[in-house]
Parts: C-alpha cells; structure tokens; sequence
C-alpha cells in the first residue's frame, strides 16, 4: 500500500512541476485536453481487444495522467482538489455497495446491479429518470445497451430471448415495408428500431454487440487486405476485376479462416 502512495504522489509531483514549467502542459484546458482524453481511451481499448497486458499497463498510466491533470486545472480555477475526487468516489463506492458496507442482502450480481441504478435515481439531483445517467455523447451502439440496462434495473424488460427475437422480426418487416414506402426518412426510422431491437437481442443473448461488430470489422479487413495481396500476385487490382472474380478470392480466403 505505501509503495503505491508513494507512486501515486510522485506523479502528482510530476503534474504540478509540469504544469508550472513546461510551456505545452501551462496552456493545456479541460477542453484542449479532452480529444487527447479520447484518444487515449480508445488506445487502451485496442490494447484491451488485442489482450496486450503490456500495452494496458502503458495506456492506463496515460488515462491516469489526464485524470491528475484534469484535478490539477480544477484545483487551479478554485473548482475541486484532487482529494475531493478521491474521497468523492470513495463514498460513492461505499454507498452504492450497501451489500457490503450495509446491512442489505443481495442473492446475485442483478440484485447488485438494480440497488446501484435505484441508489443511483436517489442521489441525482434534480434527475427524474433513470436514463439521464446514459452519456448522450457514447456511441450508438453502446448508448442502446446502456439504456436497455438501465431500463432493465427498473423491470422495464422482456421475460424471455424468444419474445425478444419476435421484436427484431417485426421491426425487420416495418423496415422492408417503409423501403416499399421509398420514403427516405421512414427507411431510417425503421432501421435504427431494427438495430436497436438487435442490440436487445444480443443483450440476451449475452453477446457485447459493440464487441461483435469490432470483431467482424477486423475479420474483414484481414479477409479483404488478403484479397488485394492474392490479387496483386496475380497482377491485377480489385479495381479492374469483375464482381465474380473478387467473390471467388473471397470465398478462397474464407477457406483459409
């Protein structure tokens, strides 16, 4: 425990000398700061899809880095110290696990879940429903899953995977009728209902759909990328090839994995 106190305050010894000699880390706001937060989160993302352990331990000391240099801006404009947003975490953490810190028996993780969210709608203040608490700038696809467990927390949720399915079926139909339609705006309407019953779908299923999709994008970019390496050892490009041609690489390729 003392080794990592003593960690923990070299890097904020670090932040501060920084930030008041170092002529970039002086002109860095919260709002300069924020892309480069980005990046870094998505970098650590990569490494945590790749299971680079190496990588992880790099990527959170940058996401660490930010998260002192974000308390060191706040404590600058007089706003909060570092130890308010330490403390402040630390009695969240105690009293959203009454389970542990309480009195209150759990017979499940769900049972964990539900109390965080209702604990949650309990100390928001001025929040009047359970979904304000969903980021509105995540990703779609994550932003579905989010607020479809949050739902969840408050029983707002199909009994069973099948009634679900049954769901996805009949916003797969409103989706072919509104093409019939070619109304342009009904089309997409009905698309994102579709894709937001799928991501349900996939919930029960038990399935992270932003971690299914990533998984196909990068199986065909490796099928693909082999495809112009097969084709260029032929001497041609997929440019100049007929749809049959690169269907047939394709295939090939899928052979192979």
């Amino acid at each position: 425990m003392e080794q990592k106190a003593t960690a923990f305050l070299r890097l904020v010894t670090i932040m501060d000398e920084l930030r008041a000699q170092c002529p970039w880390d002086k002109k860095q706001t919260i709002h300069t700061l924020r892309s480069l937060t980005i990046e870094e989160t998505y970098e650590l993302i990569d490494s945590i899809d790749q299971e680079d352990w190496k990588g992880i331990k790099e990527e959170l000391g940058d996401i660490l880095l930010h998260l002192v240099f974000y308390a060191k801006i706040g404590s600058e404009q007089k706003q909060f110290e570092l130890e308010d947003v330490i403390n402040g975490v630390c009695d969240k953490l105690i009293h959203r696990h009454p389970h542990i810190y309480g009195d209150v028996k759990v017979a499940d993780e769900e049972d964990v879940k539900r109390n965080w969210e209702q604990l949650k709608l309990k100390e928001g203040k001025g929040k009047k429903s359970v979904l304000e608490g969903v980021p509105t700038s995540l990703p779609a696809i994550v932003k579905a899953w989010r607020i479809q467990e949050k739902a969840k927390q408050v029983g707002f949720e199909w009994e069973n995977k099948e009634d679900v399915w049954k769901k996805v079926e009949e916003e797969t139909a409103e989706l072919k009728e509104a093409i019939e339609t070619n109304s342009p705006a009904a089309i997409e309407d009905e698309f994102g209902d579709l894709l937001f019953s799928l991501v349900n779908y996939a919930r029960f299923l038990q399935i992270d759909p932003e971690k299914a999709l990533e998984s196909t994008n990068r199986k065909f970019i490796h099928r693909f990328q082999a495809m112009e390496i097969i084709a260029k050892e032929a001497g041609k490009e997929l440019a100049t090839m007929s749809l049959i041609e690169m269907d047939a690489i394709w295939n090939e390729v899928k052979k192979q994995k």
